[in-house]
């Protein structure tokens, strides 16, 4: 034997040495017996907000120029968007022009107009336009505003209602607008998310007084709208969104939110634009409402146990529930804040094996295992959360970067339902492949977009309990090679 190839065998066998220590590891995190808290200590921009004349928040120019332009699914299906914009000189029409070619709109589309006063403030012209009877997976360009001061943009539409219809989700929350937040949107915009999940607390405007409350909606509205006026934002509302501040005479909550940001509730046959429904590609999407009641018999509860009868796993295989407050969280952050809506809701997750659930509130990151807490009775049952395989996985990515800062503190010792957790900015996606398999990663933002920071392939909880699962299981995971543990 050669000396080359002696070098050649120790490699191979170091190689094997190096596969089989990785392929042990991989098998106890995604056996549950692996919890890591990272030691990662990110260097952060100060948690202050940017400020008013940065160019990020520059408004287009020209006499009533469109701005703040942001759109959002329309209808149950993923076939209509709702288009918002806010004109400042005066209202102007809430007209949209769209079409399939660049400068060639051949289509117009009829909105409405209406504003508000928050104190002193007065807000400019909010146009909301609903733009419906779309071609799945298309591309649209769309023009609003009139003359020198009109501007065009696009969006593309998501395939039609389809089991394996691939898909890439981007979640987000509690954004704010600090350098922070700037750094985590321009992450997500190099990530491929096709649509952004947002999980609660947009603006942080809740946290100046006065007009400055309605002045920061503004600026938050022209600083996300290089992502949002080309591709859907699904909205949610957090605490931050209630905005009740009676020493102003402010007394209706949500009031900012409501006026400014559309959902299509009423295609899901909601009572409330706080929680709602929608479907796209191959998931079917649920958002809550934290901060209305959602006790038994309230119209939150009411809706969402008729909801989860509307979901047909055969054609949306994907269940993925959307809140702002996490109902399992190992930070001292709001610790046990979400007891009650898992107390509520939690054996619905279970029996309608919901997927995964996306959470904020929580500056941090957390993933869990597949957990459960639904035989404890007071009197009896289990006191603490126990393995489940038809449980969810609950991820918690409150980490956009608001003003507020970092939750730096875990409990310690990390419970036993607790995965992976870190106290870093970052944002996340969720790459459906198919009906049986989605990649999820989490970016931190001190990597780049190629860095995930945790990562895991989602076994799909429907198709992989229905029967002959495990032979479209073996056939599609050709396409998902990576250094990913399965759950």
């Amino acid at each position: 034997m050669t000396m080359t190839e002696a070098k050649m065998m120790r490699m191979c066998f170091l190689l094997v040495q190096l596969s089989i220590t990785f392929f042990v590891f991989m098998c106890c995190v995604g056996n549950g017996n692996a919890r890591i808290t990272s030691a990662f200590v990110r260097s952060e921009f100060p948690s202050v907000d940017i400020p008013i004349d940065h160019e990020v928040f520059a408004v287009p120019k020209g006499y009533n120029a469109p701005q703040q332009v942001h759109i959002t699914q329309g209808d149950y299906d993923g076939n209509a968007v709702i288009i918002s914009w806010v004109t400042t000189d005066e209202p102007g029409p809430s007209k949209v022009q769209y079409g399939t070619s660049e400068n060639a709109y051949d289509y117009t589309a009829e909105g409405t107009t209406k504003n508000y006063t928050f104190y002193k403030y007065q807000s400019g012209y909010i146009h909301h336009c609903l733009v419906d009877g779309l071609e799945f997976d298309t591309k649209y360009y769309y023009k609003i505003g009139t003359g020198d001061s009109s501007r065009e943009f696009w969006f593309q539409t998501p395939p039609k209602i389809d089991p394996d219809a691939p898909y890439v989700f981007g979640i987000i929350g509690d954004l704010g607008q600090t350098y922070n937040s700037l750094s985590t949107l321009e992450h997500y915009m190099h990530s491929g998310g096709q649509t952004v999940l947002f999980v609660g607390d947009l603006s942080y405007a809740d946290r100046y007084q006065y007009n400055d409350v309605g002045v920061r909606w503004d600026t938050w509205g022209q600083f996300v709208e290089q992502s949002a006026a080309y591709q859907p934002w699904i909205w949610s509302a957090g605490n931050h969104e209630i905005e009740y501040m009676p020493y102003m005479g402010e007394v209706v909550p949500f009031k900012s939110y409501l006026y400014r940001f559309p959902t299509p509730y009423e295609a899901s046959k909601s009572s409330s634009p706080l929680w709602y429904a929608i479907r796209r590609a191959s998931a079917h999407i649920i958002v809550l409402s934290s901060y209305s009641p959602f006790v038994t018999y309230t119209p939150q509860w009411l809706w969402l146990e008729e909801e989860f009868k509307r979901v047909d796993r055969e054609k949306t295989p994907w269940l993925i529930v959307l809140m702002h407050v996490p109902i399992y969280n190992s930070n001292e952050a709001h610790f046990m804040e979400g007891e009650s809506m898992r107390a509520a809701f939690e054996s619905w997750f279970i029996l309608n094996k919901v997927d995964v659930v996306f959470a904020g509130h929580v500056h941090a990151y957390e993933r869990s295992y597949r957990i459960s807490n639904i035989h404890y009775r007071v009197s009896s049952g289990d006191p603490y959360p126990v393995p489940d395989k038809s449980a969810p996985i609950y991820l918690t990515v409150g980490d956009g970067g608001n003003q507020e800062g970092l939750a730096g503190r875990f409990r310690d010792p990390q419970p036993d339902y607790s995965a992976f957790r870190e106290a870093s900015y970052g944002h996340s996606t969720l790459e459906i492949k198919n009906r049986t398999h989605a990649v999820y990663h989490w970016n931190r933002n001190d990597d780049g977009k190629q860095v995930p920071t945790d990562s895991f392939v989602l076994y799909n909880q429907y198709w992989a309990s229905n029967e002959g699962s495990w032979t479209q299981k073996k056939h599609h995971l050709g396409d998902l090679f990576g250094w990913t543990a399965p759950y």
